[in-house]
């Protein structure tokens, strides 16, 4: 078993509440981050980044428009909020936390630097929690293939029971 579990699933299948439950227990033990929706009138508008130590960044938006502005699907991808989240999950492996990574998905990959710090928290001492997209990614199949990574789905059937089952994970991790 590796240090480095992640949750799999579709699309508001629950993955995020698991997240925030885990973090509220783990507290100030945990760094790094977490992304909510930012819902407006007219459904979901776009994406909030979160760190741990209480920054909050929009990290995608269906108005952020421009030459240079990276776009997945509908939504304008900011590069420098996305920023914030590699440097939060930097220092919670410098402060040898439990690294939170929600989520590693489609905009989180279009950054070298995520990649690339994601691999480095996976391969390196610390524990590491997060979720991954469900289908297909070139970069996110990369993770869910190496042999620190343990992979979990949710879906409405296991969802309620595993905020508990996470936690396990992680003693059993910190006792070995």
């Amino acid at each position: 078993m590796g240090k480095t579990l992640l949750l799999t699933g579709h699309p508001r299948s629950g993955k995020t509440t698991i997240v925030r439950k885990v973090i509220e227990v783990w507290g100030d033990r945990a760094g790094g981050f977490y992304t909510e929706e930012i819902a407006g009138p007219g459904g979901r508008k776009g994406f909030r980044l979160i760190t741990l130590d209480g920054g909050r960044y929009t990290l995608a938006h269906k108005d952020f428009r421009g030459p240079r502005v990276p776009r997945v699907g509908r939504y304008g991808v900011d590069p420098e909020a996305l920023a914030k989240g590699v440097e939060a999950i930097r220092r919670a492996m410098r402060e040898g936390k439990l690294v939170v990574v929600d989520e590693i998905g489609k905009m989180e990959l279009l950054s070298p630097d995520f990649r690339a710090v994601v691999l480095q928290a996976i391969l390196g001492p610390t524990p590491v929690f997060g979720t991954i997209l469900f289908k297909p990614h070139p970069h996110a199949d990369l993770y869910k293939t190496l042999a620190q990574v343990t992979l979990w789905e949710v879906d409405p059937r296991t969802r309620d029971a595993l905020p508990r089952k996470v936690l396990a994970f992680f003693e059993e991790v910190n006792d070995a």
